[in-house]
Protein backbone atom coordinates (compact mmCIF):
# COMPACT_ATOMS: atom_id res chain seq x y z
CA UNK A 1 0.00 0.00 0.00
CA UNK A 2 1.02 3.87 -0.98
CA UNK A 3 -0.28 6.06 1.64
CA UNK A 4 1.54 6.31 4.46
CA UNK A 5 -0.81 6.48 7.60
CA UNK A 6 -1.64 4.75 10.44
CA UNK A 7 -4.44 2.69 11.10
CA UNK A 8 -6.62 3.93 14.22
CA UNK A 9 -7.80 1.01 16.33
CA UNK A 10 -11.63 2.12 15.60
CA UNK A 11 -10.37 1.89 12.17
CA UNK A 12 -9.12 -1.43 12.75
CA UNK A 13 -12.05 -2.81 14.41
CA UNK A 14 -14.59 -1.99 11.75
CA UNK A 15 -12.66 -3.78 9.40
CA UNK A 16 -12.84 -6.64 11.60
CA UNK A 17 -16.62 -6.34 12.01
CA UNK A 18 -16.86 -5.66 7.92
CA UNK A 19 -15.31 -9.37 7.20
CA UNK A 20 -17.58 -10.34 9.10
CA UNK A 21 -20.44 -9.20 7.98
CA UNK A 22 -19.25 -9.88 4.07
CA UNK A 23 -19.19 -13.67 4.97
CA UNK A 24 -23.05 -13.05 6.17
CA UNK A 25 -23.98 -12.01 2.85
CA UNK A 26 -23.09 -12.28 -0.91
CA UNK A 27 -20.99 -9.70 -2.56
CA UNK A 28 -23.46 -7.86 -5.12
CA UNK A 29 -21.03 -8.16 -7.76
CA UNK A 30 -24.20 -9.33 -9.50
CA UNK A 31 -27.13 -7.89 -8.20
CA UNK A 32 -28.02 -6.82 -4.40
CA UNK A 33 -29.48 -9.88 -2.78
CA UNK A 34 -32.64 -9.22 -1.32
CA UNK A 35 -34.37 -9.11 2.18
CA UNK A 36 -36.51 -7.28 4.43
CA UNK A 37 -35.37 -4.47 6.74
CA UNK A 38 -37.22 -6.27 10.04
CA UNK A 39 -34.72 -9.56 9.14
CA UNK A 40 -31.58 -7.20 9.28
CA UNK A 41 -32.12 -5.39 12.22
CA UNK A 42 -34.04 -2.19 11.05
CA UNK A 43 -37.59 -0.81 11.39
CA UNK A 44 -39.79 -0.27 8.47
CA UNK A 45 -42.46 2.01 9.33
CA UNK A 46 -39.73 5.30 9.13
CA UNK A 47 -38.74 4.16 5.66
CA UNK A 48 -42.64 3.66 4.87
CA UNK A 49 -43.59 6.99 5.96
CA UNK A 50 -40.58 8.50 3.93
CA UNK A 51 -42.09 6.42 1.31
CA UNK A 52 -45.60 7.60 1.81
CA UNK A 53 -44.08 11.29 1.81
CA UNK A 54 -42.06 11.07 -1.19
CA UNK A 55 -45.40 9.65 -3.24
CA UNK A 56 -47.99 12.50 -1.95
CA UNK A 57 -44.65 15.04 -3.30
CA UNK A 58 -43.64 16.53 0.08
CA UNK A 59 -40.14 16.51 -1.40
CA UNK A 60 -40.74 17.43 -4.98
CA UNK A 61 -39.12 15.51 -7.63
CA UNK A 62 -37.89 12.36 -6.32
CA UNK A 63 -36.80 9.30 -8.79
CA UNK A 64 -35.33 6.58 -6.41
CA UNK A 65 -34.74 5.75 -2.33
CA UNK A 66 -32.77 2.44 -1.82
CA UNK A 67 -31.48 1.40 1.69
CA UNK A 68 -29.14 -1.59 1.99
CA UNK A 69 -28.43 -3.09 5.55
CA UNK A 70 -25.96 -5.93 6.31
CA UNK A 71 -24.93 -6.32 2.90
CA UNK A 72 -28.69 -7.10 1.88
CA UNK A 73 -31.07 -4.87 -0.22
CA UNK A 74 -33.65 -4.15 2.30
CA UNK A 75 -36.26 -1.19 0.72
CA UNK A 76 -35.95 0.05 -2.74
CA UNK A 77 -38.80 2.18 -4.25
CA UNK A 78 -38.45 3.76 -7.86
CA UNK A 79 -41.16 7.23 -8.53
CA UNK A 80 -41.83 7.95 -11.97
CA UNK A 81 -41.75 11.70 -13.03
CA UNK A 82 -42.73 12.76 -16.22
CA UNK A 83 -39.95 15.07 -17.39
CA UNK A 84 -41.17 16.13 -20.63
CA UNK A 85 -44.26 17.61 -18.73
CA UNK A 86 -42.43 19.13 -16.11
CA UNK A 87 -40.58 20.83 -17.91
CA UNK A 88 -42.38 21.88 -20.88
CA UNK A 89 -41.93 25.46 -21.62
CA UNK A 90 -39.74 25.43 -18.55
CA UNK A 91 -36.38 28.02 -18.99
CA UNK A 92 -34.06 29.19 -16.58
CA UNK A 93 -30.87 30.09 -15.92
CA UNK A 94 -29.23 26.84 -16.48
CA UNK A 95 -31.23 25.99 -19.82
CA UNK A 96 -34.21 25.46 -21.14
CA UNK A 97 -37.38 22.56 -21.18
CA UNK A 98 -39.34 20.23 -23.48
CA UNK A 99 -40.67 22.23 -26.34
CA UNK A 100 -38.59 25.44 -25.04
CA UNK A 101 -35.11 25.06 -26.32
CA UNK A 102 -34.52 26.46 -29.77
CA UNK A 103 -31.14 24.85 -31.40
CA UNK A 104 -29.28 22.69 -30.41
CA UNK A 105 -30.35 23.77 -26.31
CA UNK A 106 -31.54 20.58 -25.99
CA UNK A 107 -28.66 18.52 -26.93
CA UNK A 108 -26.22 20.62 -24.78
CA UNK A 109 -24.77 18.12 -21.93
CA UNK A 110 -24.80 21.30 -19.33
CA UNK A 111 -28.82 21.89 -19.97
CA UNK A 112 -29.85 20.59 -16.63
CA UNK A 113 -33.81 21.19 -17.55
CA UNK A 114 -34.06 19.07 -21.05
CA UNK A 115 -34.90 15.59 -20.06
CA UNK A 116 -33.22 13.95 -23.02
CA UNK A 117 -30.14 14.54 -20.52
CA UNK A 118 -30.99 15.35 -17.30
CA UNK A 119 -32.18 14.01 -14.65
CA UNK A 120 -31.99 10.19 -16.42
CA UNK A 121 -29.58 10.41 -20.44
CA UNK A 122 -31.53 9.88 -22.65
CA UNK A 123 -34.33 7.38 -21.72
CA UNK A 124 -31.58 5.00 -20.26
CA UNK A 125 -32.11 4.05 -16.16
CA UNK A 126 -28.37 6.02 -15.51
CA UNK A 127 -29.81 9.11 -13.20
CA UNK A 128 -27.59 12.70 -12.91
CA UNK A 129 -25.10 12.13 -9.52
CA UNK A 130 -24.39 15.87 -9.91
CA UNK A 131 -21.56 16.06 -7.48
CA UNK A 132 -21.42 13.29 -6.22
CA UNK A 133 -19.22 12.26 -9.10
CA UNK A 134 -16.17 13.85 -7.00
CA UNK A 135 -16.84 11.26 -4.35
CA UNK A 136 -16.43 8.75 -7.07
CA UNK A 137 -13.49 10.48 -8.87
CA UNK A 138 -11.60 11.08 -5.47
CA UNK A 139 -12.30 6.82 -4.90
CA UNK A 140 -10.27 6.20 -8.48
CA UNK A 141 -7.44 8.62 -7.19
CA UNK A 142 -7.42 6.05 -4.19
CA UNK A 143 -7.15 3.17 -6.62
CA UNK A 144 -4.74 4.94 -8.19
CA UNK A 145 -2.68 5.01 -4.97
CA UNK A 146 -3.38 1.83 -3.94
CA UNK A 147 -2.10 0.31 -7.18
CA UNK A 148 1.61 2.61 -7.11
CA UNK A 149 0.31 4.50 -10.35
CA UNK A 150 0.02 7.90 -7.62
CA UNK A 151 3.04 7.67 -5.48
CA UNK A 152 2.09 9.50 -2.66
CA UNK A 153 -0.81 12.67 -1.95
CA UNK A 154 2.22 14.78 -0.93
CA UNK A 155 2.71 15.24 -4.46
CA UNK A 156 2.83 18.38 -6.04
CA UNK A 157 -0.71 19.28 -8.11
CA UNK A 158 0.88 21.17 -11.11
CA UNK A 159 3.36 18.02 -11.79
CA UNK A 160 0.40 16.70 -13.21
CA UNK A 161 -0.34 19.46 -15.30
CA UNK A 162 3.21 19.73 -17.48
CA UNK A 163 1.15 19.73 -20.81
CA UNK A 164 -0.84 23.08 -19.62
CA UNK A 165 0.52 26.70 -19.35
CA UNK A 166 1.02 27.43 -15.69
CA UNK A 167 3.55 31.08 -15.95
CA UNK A 168 0.71 33.21 -14.70
CA UNK A 169 -0.38 30.24 -11.89
CA UNK A 170 0.30 32.61 -8.34
CA UNK A 171 2.81 31.06 -6.61
CA UNK A 172 1.53 29.67 -3.59
CA UNK A 173 -0.38 27.60 -6.07
CA UNK A 174 2.52 25.61 -6.64
CA UNK A 175 2.56 24.20 -3.13
CA UNK A 176 -0.52 22.60 -3.19
CA UNK A 177 -0.46 18.63 -3.20
CA UNK A 178 -2.66 16.18 -4.17
CA UNK A 179 -3.87 16.11 -0.61
CA UNK A 180 -4.94 19.58 -1.27
CA UNK A 181 -7.23 19.04 -3.72
CA UNK A 182 -8.75 16.15 -2.52
CA UNK A 183 -9.54 18.68 0.37
CA UNK A 184 -10.50 21.57 -1.25
CA UNK A 185 -7.76 23.77 0.27
CA UNK A 186 -5.51 24.91 -3.12
CA UNK A 187 -5.76 28.22 -1.65
CA UNK A 188 -7.66 29.18 -5.49
CA UNK A 189 -10.11 31.46 -5.56
CA UNK A 190 -13.61 30.31 -6.47
CA UNK A 191 -17.10 31.61 -5.97
CA UNK A 192 -19.62 29.03 -6.44
CA UNK A 193 -21.50 28.45 -2.95
CA UNK A 194 -21.41 32.20 -2.47
CA UNK A 195 -23.09 33.43 -5.63
CA UNK A 196 -26.20 32.77 -7.83
CA UNK A 197 -26.33 30.87 -10.87
CA UNK A 198 -25.07 33.46 -13.09
CA UNK A 199 -22.27 34.85 -14.20
CA UNK A 200 -20.82 35.92 -11.41
CA UNK A 201 -20.19 32.25 -10.16
CA UNK A 202 -17.30 30.59 -11.31
CA UNK A 203 -18.25 27.58 -11.91
CA UNK A 204 -20.60 28.33 -14.24
CA UNK A 205 -18.20 30.21 -15.93
CA UNK A 206 -16.04 26.89 -15.97
CA UNK A 207 -18.87 24.95 -17.74
CA UNK A 208 -19.34 27.70 -20.59
CA UNK A 209 -15.37 27.52 -21.10
CA UNK A 210 -13.91 25.35 -23.93
CA UNK A 211 -10.78 23.93 -21.66
CA UNK A 212 -12.24 23.49 -18.18
CA UNK A 213 -8.55 22.77 -16.66
CA UNK A 214 -6.46 25.94 -18.18
CA UNK A 215 -9.83 28.33 -17.28
CA UNK A 216 -9.30 26.29 -13.46
CA UNK A 217 -4.92 26.72 -13.30
CA UNK A 218 -6.04 30.96 -14.55
CA UNK A 219 -7.56 31.46 -11.42
CA UNK A 220 -6.20 33.68 -8.98
CA UNK A 221 -5.30 32.24 -5.11
CA UNK A 222 -6.67 33.80 -2.21
CA UNK A 223 -4.95 31.73 0.23
CA UNK A 224 -1.79 29.35 0.81
CA UNK A 225 -2.67 25.34 0.45
CA UNK A 226 -3.85 24.18 3.14
CA UNK A 227 -5.17 27.50 5.16
CA UNK A 228 -8.69 27.57 3.75
CA UNK A 229 -11.31 25.59 2.57
CA UNK A 230 -13.69 26.47 -0.01
CA UNK A 231 -15.88 24.52 -2.51
CA UNK A 232 -14.39 24.38 -5.40
CA UNK A 233 -15.57 22.33 -8.82
CA UNK A 234 -12.99 23.28 -11.14
CA UNK A 235 -10.83 21.70 -8.36
CA UNK A 236 -12.42 18.46 -8.48
CA UNK A 237 -12.25 18.63 -12.12
CA UNK A 238 -8.71 18.69 -12.17
CA UNK A 239 -8.71 14.97 -11.00
CA UNK A 240 -9.41 13.99 -14.52
CA UNK A 241 -6.16 15.55 -15.48
CA UNK A 242 -4.29 14.15 -12.91
CA UNK A 243 -5.71 10.52 -13.51
CA UNK A 244 -4.86 10.89 -17.46
CA UNK A 245 -1.07 11.92 -16.65
CA UNK A 246 -1.03 9.33 -14.15
CA UNK A 247 -1.98 6.61 -15.63
CA UNK A 248 -2.30 7.52 -19.26
CA UNK A 249 -6.05 6.46 -19.44
CA UNK A 250 -9.06 9.10 -19.09
CA UNK A 251 -10.39 8.31 -15.67
CA UNK A 252 -13.79 6.86 -17.35
CA UNK A 253 -11.13 3.63 -18.86
CA UNK A 254 -9.79 3.72 -15.37
CA UNK A 255 -13.06 3.23 -14.13
CA UNK A 256 -13.87 0.29 -15.86
CA UNK A 257 -11.20 -1.29 -15.72
CA UNK A 258 -10.48 -1.02 -12.00
CA UNK A 259 -13.73 0.05 -10.51
CA UNK A 260 -16.98 -0.46 -12.31
CA UNK A 261 -15.99 -3.57 -13.82
CA UNK A 262 -14.79 -4.90 -10.20
CA UNK A 263 -17.78 -4.12 -8.67
CA UNK A 264 -19.96 -5.06 -11.92
CA UNK A 265 -21.24 -2.04 -12.71
CA UNK A 266 -22.02 -2.45 -16.46
CA UNK A 267 -24.07 1.01 -17.80
CA UNK A 268 -22.75 4.51 -16.96
CA UNK A 269 -22.76 8.15 -18.92
CA UNK A 270 -20.34 10.19 -18.06
CA UNK A 271 -20.40 13.79 -19.49
CA UNK A 272 -17.12 15.21 -21.25
CA UNK A 273 -15.89 19.00 -21.37
CA UNK A 274 -15.54 20.22 -24.72
CA UNK A 275 -11.63 19.00 -24.45
CA UNK A 276 -12.84 15.27 -24.42
CA UNK A 277 -12.05 14.90 -20.66
CA UNK A 278 -15.14 13.42 -18.47
CA UNK A 279 -16.34 15.98 -16.11
CA UNK A 280 -15.23 15.00 -12.76
CA UNK A 281 -16.88 17.64 -10.61
CA UNK A 282 -20.99 16.70 -11.62
CA UNK A 283 -20.62 14.56 -14.45
CA UNK A 284 -21.35 10.75 -13.99
CA UNK A 285 -24.97 9.29 -14.48
CA UNK A 286 -24.83 6.09 -12.44
CA UNK A 287 -28.28 3.51 -11.62
CA UNK A 288 -29.10 3.99 -7.67
CA UNK A 289 -28.25 0.22 -6.95
CA UNK A 290 -24.63 0.89 -8.93
CA UNK A 291 -24.57 3.77 -6.47
CA UNK A 292 -24.42 1.64 -3.42
CA UNK A 293 -22.09 -0.38 -4.56
CA UNK A 294 -19.60 2.30 -3.87
CA UNK A 295 -20.73 3.01 -0.71
CA UNK A 296 -20.42 -0.45 -0.19
CA UNK A 297 -17.14 -0.58 -1.14
CA UNK A 298 -16.54 2.13 1.39
CA UNK A 299 -18.12 0.50 3.73
CA UNK A 300 -15.97 -2.60 3.61
CA UNK A 301 -12.68 -0.57 4.19
CA UNK A 302 -11.79 -0.47 0.04
CA UNK A 303 -11.99 -4.26 0.25
CA UNK A 304 -14.40 -6.09 -2.66
CA UNK A 305 -14.44 -9.81 -3.38
CA UNK A 306 -11.32 -10.49 -1.32
CA UNK A 307 -9.50 -8.02 -3.37
CA UNK A 308 -8.07 -4.40 -1.60
CA UNK A 309 -9.66 -2.61 -4.54
CA UNK A 310 -8.78 0.65 -2.30
CA UNK A 311 -6.91 1.04 0.51
CA UNK A 312 -8.04 1.12 4.09
CA UNK A 313 -5.82 3.94 5.02
CA UNK A 314 -7.79 6.10 2.22
CA UNK A 315 -11.02 5.04 3.26
CA UNK A 316 -9.62 6.26 6.44
CA UNK A 317 -8.99 9.24 5.24
CA UNK A 318 -11.35 10.27 2.81
CA UNK A 319 -13.89 9.89 5.13
CA UNK A 320 -12.49 11.86 8.18
CA UNK A 321 -13.14 15.63 8.82
CA UNK A 322 -9.55 16.76 6.97
CA UNK A 323 -11.39 20.21 7.26
CA UNK A 324 -14.08 20.88 10.79
CA UNK A 325 -17.09 22.82 10.22
CA UNK A 326 -16.68 24.08 6.75
CA UNK A 327 -20.62 25.17 6.59
CA UNK A 328 -23.03 26.62 8.95
CA UNK A 329 -24.40 23.13 9.78
CA UNK A 330 -20.84 22.28 11.23
CA UNK A 331 -20.08 19.46 8.63
CA UNK A 332 -16.33 18.22 8.17
CA UNK A 333 -14.92 17.63 4.93
CA UNK A 334 -12.44 14.68 4.18
CA UNK A 335 -11.34 13.76 0.12
CA UNK A 336 -14.51 14.79 -1.47
CA UNK A 337 -16.55 13.52 0.91
CA UNK A 338 -18.93 14.88 3.31
CA UNK A 339 -18.73 14.02 7.39
CA UNK A 340 -22.29 14.89 8.04
CA UNK A 341 -22.52 13.20 11.91
CA UNK A 342 -25.52 13.86 13.99
CA UNK A 343 -26.82 13.02 17.54
CA UNK A 344 -24.64 9.68 17.94
CA UNK A 345 -24.36 8.79 14.25
CA UNK A 346 -21.26 8.85 12.06
CA UNK A 347 -22.98 9.88 8.72
CA UNK A 348 -20.54 10.27 5.47
CA UNK A 349 -21.66 11.75 2.66
CA UNK A 350 -21.24 12.29 -1.21
CA UNK A 351 -24.12 15.31 -1.44
CA UNK A 352 -25.56 16.29 -5.20
CA UNK A 353 -27.11 18.86 -7.02
CA UNK A 354 -30.64 18.60 -7.20
CA UNK A 355 -31.07 15.87 -4.66
CA UNK A 356 -28.40 13.32 -4.91
CA UNK A 357 -27.11 11.74 -1.88
CA UNK A 358 -24.98 8.84 -1.06
CA UNK A 359 -25.14 8.02 2.89
CA UNK A 360 -23.08 5.41 4.86
CA UNK A 361 -23.74 4.91 7.98
CA UNK A 362 -20.38 2.71 9.16
CA UNK A 363 -21.64 1.73 12.84
CA UNK A 364 -24.75 0.67 11.58
CA UNK A 365 -23.68 -1.02 8.46
CA UNK A 366 -26.16 0.91 6.46
CA UNK A 367 -26.00 2.47 3.28
CA UNK A 368 -28.56 4.38 1.63
CA UNK A 369 -29.03 6.53 -2.14
CA UNK A 370 -31.81 9.05 -3.05
CA UNK A 371 -32.10 10.40 -6.52
CA UNK A 372 -34.03 13.31 -7.11
CA UNK A 373 -34.06 16.44 -9.42
CA UNK A 374 -35.43 19.28 -7.85
CA UNK A 375 -34.14 21.97 -10.09
CA UNK A 376 -37.15 24.21 -10.85
CA UNK A 377 -37.68 26.78 -8.38
CA UNK A 378 -40.03 24.64 -6.55
CA UNK A 379 -40.27 25.01 -2.59
CA UNK A 380 -40.65 21.60 -1.32
CA UNK A 381 -39.18 19.89 1.88
CA UNK A 382 -35.67 18.87 2.13
CA UNK A 383 -35.96 15.40 1.53
CA UNK A 384 -32.02 15.09 3.09
CA UNK A 385 -33.51 16.01 6.74
CA UNK A 386 -36.06 13.49 5.50
CA UNK A 387 -34.00 11.10 4.58
CA UNK A 388 -31.75 11.60 7.46
CA UNK A 389 -34.63 11.28 10.17
CA UNK A 390 -35.98 7.98 8.22
CA UNK A 391 -32.69 6.00 8.35
CA UNK A 392 -31.79 7.06 11.97
CA UNK A 393 -35.05 6.00 13.38
CA UNK A 394 -34.92 2.94 11.13
CA UNK A 395 -31.91 1.75 13.25
CA UNK A 396 -32.76 2.60 16.57
CA UNK A 397 -36.02 0.11 16.18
Amino acid sequence: MHLTMRLSCALLLLLAAAHVATAQAPWPTGGWTLSTPEAQGLASAPLDSLDLAIRRGTYGNVDHFLVVRRGYLVYDRHYDNEYAEITRGFTGPLGCGHDACTGTQADDPYNYYHPSTHPYYRGRAVHSLQSVTKSVSATLLGIALERGEIPDLSVPLLDYFRDYDTRGVDERLRRATLEDLLTMRTGIEWHEQDRPLDSTNTTIRLERSDDWIQFTLNQPSDAAPGEKWTYNSGGSHLMSGVIRSATGMTIDQYAEAHLFGPLGIGDYHWKKTPRGLPDTEGGLYLEPDALARIGYLYLRGGLWEQEQLLGAGFVQAATTAQADSVNGLGWGYGYQWWRVDEEGFEIWAGLGFGGQYLLVFPREDLVAVVNGWNVFNRRVASIYRGLVDALKASARR
